[in-house]
Protein backbone atom coordinates (compact mmCIF):
# COMPACT_ATOMS: atom_id res chain seq x y z
CA UNK A 1 0.00 0.00 0.00
CA UNK A 2 1.35 3.43 -1.23
CA UNK A 3 1.75 6.32 0.69
CA UNK A 4 -1.29 7.86 -0.40
CA UNK A 5 -3.50 4.70 0.00
CA UNK A 6 -2.40 4.82 3.59
CA UNK A 7 -3.37 9.03 4.20
CA UNK A 8 -6.65 7.95 3.01
CA UNK A 9 -7.49 5.56 4.97
CA UNK A 10 -6.96 7.64 7.94
CA UNK A 11 -8.59 10.90 6.34
CA UNK A 12 -12.09 12.04 7.66
CA UNK A 13 -13.21 14.12 4.59
CA UNK A 14 -11.16 13.37 1.46
CA UNK A 15 -11.72 9.73 0.02
CA UNK A 16 -10.11 9.95 -3.50
CA UNK A 17 -7.00 11.91 -5.00
CA UNK A 18 -5.73 12.03 -8.55
CA UNK A 19 -2.32 13.42 -8.89
CA UNK A 20 -0.60 12.74 -12.11
CA UNK A 21 -0.15 14.18 -15.99
CA UNK A 22 -3.21 14.17 -17.84
CA UNK A 23 -5.12 13.28 -14.80
CA UNK A 24 -8.08 15.58 -16.23
CA UNK A 25 -9.31 13.43 -18.22
CA UNK A 26 -10.48 10.98 -15.24
CA UNK A 27 -12.16 13.68 -13.33
CA UNK A 28 -15.77 12.76 -14.62
CA UNK A 29 -15.16 9.39 -13.81
CA UNK A 30 -14.28 10.24 -10.28
CA UNK A 31 -17.67 12.69 -10.06
CA UNK A 32 -19.80 9.62 -11.51
CA UNK A 33 -17.94 7.75 -8.57
CA UNK A 34 -18.19 9.95 -5.14
CA UNK A 35 -21.46 11.57 -6.58
CA UNK A 36 -23.62 9.21 -8.35
CA UNK A 37 -26.80 10.21 -10.39
CA UNK A 38 -25.63 14.06 -9.14
CA UNK A 39 -25.33 17.67 -11.17
CA UNK A 40 -22.17 19.36 -11.00
CA UNK A 41 -21.41 23.15 -10.94
CA UNK A 42 -17.70 24.32 -11.79
CA UNK A 43 -16.75 27.10 -9.67
CA UNK A 44 -13.54 29.21 -10.61
CA UNK A 45 -12.32 32.36 -11.84
CA UNK A 46 -11.52 33.88 -15.16
CA UNK A 47 -7.69 32.93 -15.12
CA UNK A 48 -8.78 29.18 -13.97
CA UNK A 49 -11.44 28.59 -15.97
CA UNK A 50 -9.32 29.50 -18.99
CA UNK A 51 -6.61 26.90 -18.07
CA UNK A 52 -8.69 24.14 -16.75
CA UNK A 53 -12.34 24.88 -15.71
CA UNK A 54 -13.71 25.23 -19.71
CA UNK A 55 -12.11 21.85 -19.89
CA UNK A 56 -13.55 19.83 -16.64
CA UNK A 57 -16.67 21.37 -17.46
CA UNK A 58 -16.65 20.07 -21.10
CA UNK A 59 -15.41 17.11 -20.59
CA UNK A 60 -18.09 16.20 -17.88
CA UNK A 61 -20.68 17.23 -20.40
CA UNK A 62 -19.19 15.09 -22.77
CA UNK A 63 -19.23 12.23 -20.10
CA UNK A 64 -23.32 12.32 -20.05
CA UNK A 65 -23.37 14.32 -15.90
CA UNK A 66 -25.44 17.08 -15.34
CA UNK A 67 -23.74 20.07 -15.37
CA UNK A 68 -25.03 23.53 -14.32
CA UNK A 69 -24.70 27.04 -15.81
CA UNK A 70 -20.75 27.27 -13.76
CA UNK A 71 -20.05 30.53 -11.07
CA UNK A 72 -17.17 32.16 -12.58
CA UNK A 73 -15.46 35.14 -10.24
CA UNK A 74 -14.57 38.04 -12.72
CA UNK A 75 -13.04 39.91 -10.23
CA UNK A 76 -9.29 40.72 -10.82
CA UNK A 77 -8.72 41.50 -7.42
CA UNK A 78 -10.77 37.94 -6.10
CA UNK A 79 -9.11 37.01 -2.54
CA UNK A 80 -11.12 34.79 0.05
CA UNK A 81 -13.37 37.02 1.57
CA UNK A 82 -16.56 37.09 3.12
CA UNK A 83 -18.84 38.96 0.64
CA UNK A 84 -16.96 36.80 -2.47
CA UNK A 85 -18.37 33.68 -0.16
CA UNK A 86 -22.12 34.71 0.09
CA UNK A 87 -21.74 35.71 -3.71
CA UNK A 88 -21.06 32.06 -4.16
CA UNK A 89 -23.74 30.77 -1.67
CA UNK A 90 -26.39 32.70 -3.05
CA UNK A 91 -25.90 31.05 -6.31
CA UNK A 92 -25.39 27.32 -4.81
CA UNK A 93 -28.47 27.51 -2.31
CA UNK A 94 -30.47 27.99 -5.94
CA UNK A 95 -29.31 24.37 -6.71
CA UNK A 96 -28.41 21.17 -4.77
CA UNK A 97 -25.32 20.57 -7.63
CA UNK A 98 -22.29 19.35 -6.43
CA UNK A 99 -19.66 22.52 -6.22
CA UNK A 100 -16.14 21.52 -8.59
CA UNK A 101 -13.66 23.81 -7.55
CA UNK A 102 -11.16 24.65 -10.24
CA UNK A 103 -8.29 26.76 -8.75
CA UNK A 104 -6.20 27.03 -5.95
CA UNK A 105 -6.39 28.63 -2.74
CA UNK A 106 -8.86 31.22 -2.68
CA UNK A 107 -11.24 29.55 -5.06
CA UNK A 108 -10.77 26.32 -3.08
CA UNK A 109 -11.37 28.18 0.69
CA UNK A 110 -14.49 29.67 -1.28
CA UNK A 111 -16.18 26.48 -2.03
CA UNK A 112 -15.02 24.91 0.91
CA UNK A 113 -17.04 27.04 3.08
CA UNK A 114 -19.63 27.62 0.97
CA UNK A 115 -20.04 23.95 1.13
CA UNK A 116 -19.33 23.35 4.39
CA UNK A 117 -22.24 25.93 5.27
CA UNK A 118 -24.66 24.26 3.24
CA UNK A 119 -24.25 20.81 4.23
CA UNK A 120 -22.88 19.49 0.89
CA UNK A 121 -19.66 17.51 -0.21
CA UNK A 122 -17.64 18.81 -2.76
CA UNK A 123 -14.18 18.29 -4.82
CA UNK A 124 -11.18 20.54 -6.16
CA UNK A 125 -9.24 20.23 -9.25
CA UNK A 126 -6.47 21.98 -8.17
CA UNK A 127 -4.40 24.29 -10.63
CA UNK A 128 -1.25 25.38 -8.64
CA UNK A 129 1.28 23.64 -5.55
CA UNK A 130 0.69 27.07 -3.81
CA UNK A 131 -0.35 25.88 -0.34
CA UNK A 132 -1.15 23.19 1.73
CA UNK A 133 -5.05 24.08 2.41
CA UNK A 134 -6.20 21.79 -0.33
CA UNK A 135 -6.93 18.91 1.40
CA UNK A 136 -7.01 20.65 5.04
CA UNK A 137 -10.07 20.84 7.21
CA UNK A 138 -11.28 24.44 7.62
CA UNK A 139 -10.96 27.44 5.13
CA UNK A 140 -8.66 30.62 5.84
CA UNK A 141 -11.53 33.47 4.96
CA UNK A 142 -11.24 37.29 5.85
CA UNK A 143 -14.33 38.45 7.52
CA UNK A 144 -14.70 41.88 8.68
CA UNK A 145 -11.13 43.51 8.07
CA UNK A 146 -9.29 40.08 9.79
CA UNK A 147 -8.76 36.78 8.10
CA UNK A 148 -9.81 33.68 10.00
CA UNK A 149 -9.95 29.74 9.77
CA UNK A 150 -13.64 28.71 9.71
CA UNK A 151 -14.14 25.18 10.40
CA UNK A 152 -15.79 23.31 7.45
CA UNK A 153 -14.77 19.62 5.80
CA UNK A 154 -12.11 19.18 3.54
CA UNK A 155 -13.17 18.34 -0.26
CA UNK A 156 -14.48 14.51 -0.90
CA UNK A 157 -12.55 14.49 -3.71
CA UNK A 158 -9.19 16.32 -5.44
CA UNK A 159 -7.43 16.20 -8.48
CA UNK A 160 -4.34 18.08 -9.69
CA UNK A 161 -2.19 17.59 -12.80
CA UNK A 162 1.27 18.44 -12.37
CA UNK A 163 1.56 19.75 -15.79
CA UNK A 164 -0.51 22.82 -15.34
CA UNK A 165 0.35 23.53 -11.58
CA UNK A 166 4.16 24.11 -13.44
CA UNK A 167 2.85 26.87 -15.77
CA UNK A 168 0.53 28.91 -12.82
CA UNK A 169 1.58 32.37 -12.70
CA UNK A 170 4.76 33.08 -11.01
CA UNK A 171 5.13 33.02 -7.21
CA UNK A 172 2.74 30.37 -6.68
CA UNK A 173 5.06 27.39 -6.67
CA UNK A 174 7.54 29.43 -4.40
CA UNK A 175 4.52 30.20 -1.98
CA UNK A 176 3.89 26.31 -1.83
CA UNK A 177 7.57 25.65 -1.27
CA UNK A 178 7.90 28.31 1.50
CA UNK A 179 5.06 26.72 2.76
CA UNK A 180 6.40 23.38 2.80
CA UNK A 181 9.52 24.00 4.15
CA UNK A 182 7.63 25.42 7.26
CA UNK A 183 6.85 21.79 8.57
CA UNK A 184 10.82 21.40 8.85
CA UNK A 185 10.94 23.60 11.79
CA UNK A 186 7.27 23.11 12.75
CA UNK A 187 8.54 19.33 13.30
CA UNK A 188 11.11 20.25 16.18
CA UNK A 189 8.34 22.40 17.77
CA UNK A 190 6.27 19.33 18.15
CA UNK A 191 9.49 17.77 19.12
CA UNK A 192 9.34 19.96 21.98
CA UNK A 193 5.88 20.48 22.85
CA UNK A 194 6.24 16.32 22.97
CA UNK A 195 8.76 16.74 25.50
CA UNK A 196 7.09 18.33 27.91
CA UNK A 197 3.80 16.79 27.87
CA UNK A 198 1.88 19.85 25.99
CA UNK A 199 1.22 18.07 22.88
CA UNK A 200 1.93 14.44 22.10
CA UNK A 201 3.63 13.40 18.46
CA UNK A 202 0.82 11.20 16.21
CA UNK A 203 3.63 8.83 14.96
CA UNK A 204 1.09 8.61 11.50
CA UNK A 205 0.23 12.17 10.84
CA UNK A 206 3.89 13.38 11.68
CA UNK A 207 5.42 10.47 9.36
CA UNK A 208 2.72 11.19 6.67
CA UNK A 209 4.42 15.11 6.63
CA UNK A 210 7.74 14.20 7.24
CA UNK A 211 8.77 11.18 5.19
CA UNK A 212 9.96 12.41 1.89
CA UNK A 213 10.09 16.03 2.53
CA UNK A 214 13.92 17.38 2.16
CA UNK A 215 13.68 15.41 -0.45
CA UNK A 216 10.96 17.18 -2.32
CA UNK A 217 12.94 20.12 -0.72
CA UNK A 218 16.05 19.81 -2.45
CA UNK A 219 15.63 21.22 -5.29
CA UNK A 220 14.27 24.84 -5.53
CA UNK A 221 15.29 25.94 -8.59
CA UNK A 222 13.81 22.71 -10.66
CA UNK A 223 10.35 24.31 -9.28
CA UNK A 224 11.65 27.75 -9.87
CA UNK A 225 12.12 26.80 -13.32
CA UNK A 226 8.81 24.93 -13.82
CA UNK A 227 9.86 21.95 -14.09
CA UNK A 228 6.73 19.40 -13.80
CA UNK A 229 8.35 16.76 -12.30
CA UNK A 230 9.56 18.77 -9.68
CA UNK A 231 5.93 20.47 -9.20
CA UNK A 232 4.05 17.42 -8.59
CA UNK A 233 6.51 16.53 -6.00
CA UNK A 234 5.95 19.73 -4.32
CA UNK A 235 2.33 19.07 -4.82
CA UNK A 236 2.33 16.27 -3.45
CA UNK A 237 3.94 16.77 -0.25
CA UNK A 238 1.61 20.19 0.58
CA UNK A 239 -1.31 17.33 -0.05
CA UNK A 240 0.46 14.82 2.33
CA UNK A 241 0.26 17.75 5.04
CA UNK A 242 -3.57 18.63 4.46
CA UNK A 243 -3.87 14.84 4.61
CA UNK A 244 -2.13 14.47 7.93
CA UNK A 245 -3.97 17.51 9.53
CA UNK A 246 -7.03 15.51 8.44
CA UNK A 247 -6.52 12.66 10.59
CA UNK A 248 -5.62 14.40 13.19
CA UNK A 249 -8.00 16.87 13.02
CA UNK A 250 -5.24 19.84 14.21
CA UNK A 251 -2.97 21.78 11.96
CA UNK A 252 -0.08 20.68 14.74
CA UNK A 253 1.39 18.30 11.97
CA UNK A 254 1.99 21.17 9.70
CA UNK A 255 2.48 24.45 12.17
CA UNK A 256 4.40 25.92 14.84
CA UNK A 257 5.67 28.92 15.69
CA UNK A 258 6.41 30.11 11.69
CA UNK A 259 2.74 29.95 11.03
CA UNK A 260 1.71 32.18 14.34
CA UNK A 261 3.84 35.04 11.82
CA UNK A 262 1.36 34.27 9.40
CA UNK A 263 -1.82 34.68 11.55
CA UNK A 264 -0.58 37.77 13.35
CA UNK A 265 -0.22 39.47 9.71
CA UNK A 266 -3.26 37.95 8.74
CA UNK A 267 -5.25 39.82 11.52
CA UNK A 268 -3.06 42.77 10.33
CA UNK A 269 -4.57 42.37 7.05
CA UNK A 270 -1.14 42.55 5.21
CA UNK A 271 -0.64 43.69 2.00
CA UNK A 272 2.46 44.71 -0.12
CA UNK A 273 2.07 47.04 -3.17
CA UNK A 274 -1.26 46.51 -3.06
CA UNK A 275 -1.60 42.98 -3.19
CA UNK A 276 -2.50 40.50 -0.27
CA UNK A 277 0.78 39.01 0.53
CA UNK A 278 0.42 35.20 0.12
CA UNK A 279 0.20 32.77 3.39
CA UNK A 280 3.16 30.63 1.91
CA UNK A 281 5.68 34.22 1.46
CA UNK A 282 4.43 35.14 5.35
CA UNK A 283 4.98 31.83 6.63
CA UNK A 284 8.62 31.62 4.84
CA UNK A 285 9.77 34.69 6.91
CA UNK A 286 8.10 33.32 9.90
CA UNK A 287 10.19 29.88 9.24
CA UNK A 288 13.55 32.02 9.45
CA UNK A 289 12.42 33.67 12.28
CA UNK A 290 11.78 30.10 13.66
CA UNK A 291 15.02 28.55 12.75
CA UNK A 292 16.75 30.94 14.08
CA UNK A 293 15.30 30.46 17.22
CA UNK A 294 15.68 26.95 17.30
CA UNK A 295 19.12 27.38 16.56
CA UNK A 296 19.68 29.74 19.39
CA UNK A 297 18.15 26.94 22.05
CA UNK A 298 20.78 24.39 20.32
CA UNK A 299 23.35 26.83 21.06
CA UNK A 300 22.06 27.10 24.75
CA UNK A 301 22.95 25.26 27.95
CA UNK A 302 19.93 23.88 28.76
CA UNK A 303 20.93 21.47 31.41
CA UNK A 304 22.52 24.83 33.45
CA UNK A 305 19.47 26.71 32.92
CA UNK A 306 18.08 26.86 36.93
CA UNK A 307 14.48 25.48 36.78
CA UNK A 308 13.75 26.90 40.49
CA UNK A 309 15.07 30.88 39.20
CA UNK A 310 13.01 30.83 36.33
CA UNK A 311 9.56 29.79 37.93
CA UNK A 312 10.08 32.15 40.91
CA UNK A 313 9.94 34.45 37.84
CA UNK A 314 7.43 33.59 36.30
CA UNK A 315 4.34 36.06 36.40
CA UNK A 316 0.89 35.15 37.49
CA UNK A 317 -2.17 35.08 35.37
CA UNK A 318 -3.18 38.53 36.63
CA UNK A 319 0.36 39.47 35.72
CA UNK A 320 0.50 38.41 32.63
CA UNK A 321 -2.57 40.06 31.15
CA UNK A 322 -1.60 43.42 32.66
CA UNK A 323 1.60 42.94 30.74
CA UNK A 324 -0.48 41.57 27.33
CA UNK A 325 -2.99 44.66 28.04
CA UNK A 326 0.24 47.13 27.57
CA UNK A 327 1.46 45.22 24.88
CA UNK A 328 -1.27 45.41 22.13
CA UNK A 329 -2.78 48.66 23.61
CA UNK A 330 -4.88 49.82 20.63
CA UNK A 331 -4.99 47.09 18.92
CA UNK A 332 -8.29 45.63 19.98
CA UNK A 333 -8.81 42.59 18.08
CA UNK A 334 -5.44 41.35 18.22
CA UNK A 335 -5.28 41.55 22.53
CA UNK A 336 -8.92 40.09 22.66
CA UNK A 337 -7.16 36.92 20.98
CA UNK A 338 -4.08 36.97 23.41
CA UNK A 339 -6.13 36.80 26.55
CA UNK A 340 -7.96 34.14 25.42
CA UNK A 341 -4.73 31.86 23.34
CA UNK A 342 -2.60 32.86 27.04
CA UNK A 343 -5.04 31.94 29.11
CA UNK A 344 -5.75 28.57 27.21
CA UNK A 345 -2.02 27.91 27.35
CA UNK A 346 -0.97 29.36 30.73
CA UNK A 347 1.00 27.04 33.21
CA UNK A 348 1.33 28.28 36.74
CA UNK A 349 5.12 28.77 38.12
CA UNK A 350 4.90 24.68 39.46
CA UNK A 351 4.41 24.08 35.76
CA UNK A 352 7.08 26.23 34.50
CA UNK A 353 9.38 24.48 36.66
CA UNK A 354 8.30 21.07 35.71
CA UNK A 355 8.22 21.92 32.05
CA UNK A 356 12.16 23.03 32.50
CA UNK A 357 13.02 19.89 34.00
CA UNK A 358 11.51 17.76 31.47
CA UNK A 359 13.18 19.41 28.57
CA UNK A 360 16.14 19.04 30.72
CA UNK A 361 15.97 15.23 31.21
CA UNK A 362 15.40 14.67 27.22
CA UNK A 363 17.77 17.50 26.45
CA UNK A 364 20.73 15.37 25.01
CA UNK A 365 18.46 12.88 22.61
CA UNK A 366 16.25 15.63 21.31
CA UNK A 367 18.65 18.34 20.93
CA UNK A 368 20.21 15.49 18.54
CA UNK A 369 16.76 15.19 16.88
CA UNK A 370 16.43 18.86 16.56
CA UNK A 371 19.80 19.67 15.44
CA UNK A 372 19.35 16.70 12.56
CA UNK A 373 15.91 17.64 11.75
CA UNK A 374 16.61 21.88 10.95
CA UNK A 375 18.42 23.59 7.72
CA UNK A 376 20.99 26.06 8.74
CA UNK A 377 19.73 29.70 8.84
CA UNK A 378 21.94 30.59 5.99
CA UNK A 379 20.85 27.27 4.08
CA UNK A 380 17.19 27.87 4.42
CA UNK A 381 17.37 31.47 3.31
CA UNK A 382 19.42 30.19 -0.08
CA UNK A 383 16.33 27.66 -0.50
CA UNK A 384 13.59 30.68 -0.57
CA UNK A 385 15.84 32.71 -2.30
CA UNK A 386 16.45 29.68 -5.43
CA UNK A 387 13.06 29.15 -5.45
CA UNK A 388 11.70 32.89 -5.90
CA UNK A 389 10.07 33.17 -2.53
CA UNK A 390 10.23 36.00 -0.12
CA UNK A 391 14.26 35.73 2.11
CA UNK A 392 13.65 39.34 3.64
CA UNK A 393 11.05 41.12 5.79
CA UNK A 394 11.15 43.81 3.24
CA UNK A 395 10.24 41.81 0.80
CA UNK A 396 6.56 41.32 2.04
CA UNK A 397 6.54 44.71 2.70
CA UNK A 398 7.31 43.95 6.73
CA UNK A 399 9.78 46.11 7.97
CA UNK A 400 12.46 45.15 10.73
CA UNK A 401 10.83 47.70 13.60
CA UNK A 402 7.45 46.01 12.43
CA UNK A 403 8.79 42.24 12.49
CA UNK A 404 10.44 42.95 15.85
CA UNK A 405 7.08 44.06 17.22
CA UNK A 406 5.47 41.25 15.79
CA UNK A 407 8.25 38.90 17.82
CA UNK A 408 7.52 40.72 20.92
CA UNK A 409 3.89 39.66 20.51
CA UNK A 410 3.73 36.49 19.09
CA UNK A 411 4.17 34.60 22.16
CA UNK A 412 0.49 35.64 23.31
CA UNK A 413 -1.31 35.11 19.98
CA UNK A 414 -1.31 30.99 20.03
CA UNK A 415 -2.15 28.57 22.31
CA UNK A 416 0.06 25.91 20.63
CA UNK A 417 3.38 24.75 22.37
CA UNK A 418 6.38 26.41 20.21
CA UNK A 419 10.24 26.79 20.74
CA UNK A 420 9.43 30.60 21.70
CA UNK A 421 7.53 29.10 24.59
CA UNK A 422 10.41 27.56 25.94
CA UNK A 423 12.40 30.66 25.35
CA UNK A 424 9.57 32.47 27.49
CA UNK A 425 9.58 29.98 30.56
CA UNK A 426 13.62 29.80 30.55
CA UNK A 427 13.80 34.17 30.92
CA UNK A 428 15.95 33.90 27.50
CA UNK A 429 13.25 35.91 24.65
CA UNK A 430 15.27 39.41 25.85
CA UNK A 431 18.48 37.52 24.82
CA UNK A 432 17.02 36.11 21.83
CA UNK A 433 15.14 39.48 20.50
CA UNK A 434 18.70 40.62 20.71
CA UNK A 435 20.37 38.02 18.50
CA UNK A 436 17.40 38.52 15.90
CA UNK A 437 17.56 42.74 15.71
CA UNK A 438 20.41 43.99 17.66
CA UNK A 439 23.97 45.12 16.38
CA UNK A 440 24.96 42.11 14.16
CA UNK A 441 21.70 39.96 14.69
CA UNK A 442 19.82 38.48 11.37
CA UNK A 443 17.97 42.16 10.99
CA UNK A 444 19.58 44.36 12.93
CA UNK A 445 17.51 47.69 13.77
Amino acid sequence: MDKIEQALLRTTDTKRLLLGSGVLEKVPAMFADLFAGQTALVVADAHTWRIAGERIDTLLRAAGIPVETPFIFTDPDLYAEWGYLEELEVRLRDTPAIPVAVGSGVINDLTKLASGHLGRKYMVVGTAASMDGYTAYGASITFEGNKQTFSCPAPYGMVLDGNIAAKAPAGMSASGYADLIAKVPAAADWMLADAVAAEKIDSFSYALVQDGLKETLAAPDRIAAGDSAATAKLAEGLIMSGFAMQALQSSRPASGLEHQFSHYWDMDNLCYRGKHVSHGFKVGIGTLVSTACLEFLLETDLPAIDAQACAAAWPTLPQLETRIRALFAGKSGHLSRALVETRDKYVDAEGVFRQIRDLQAAWPGLKARIRAQLYPFDELKEKLRAVGAPYEPEMIGVSRERLRDTFRRIPYMRSRFTCIDVLQRCGLLEEMEHRLFGPGGHWEV
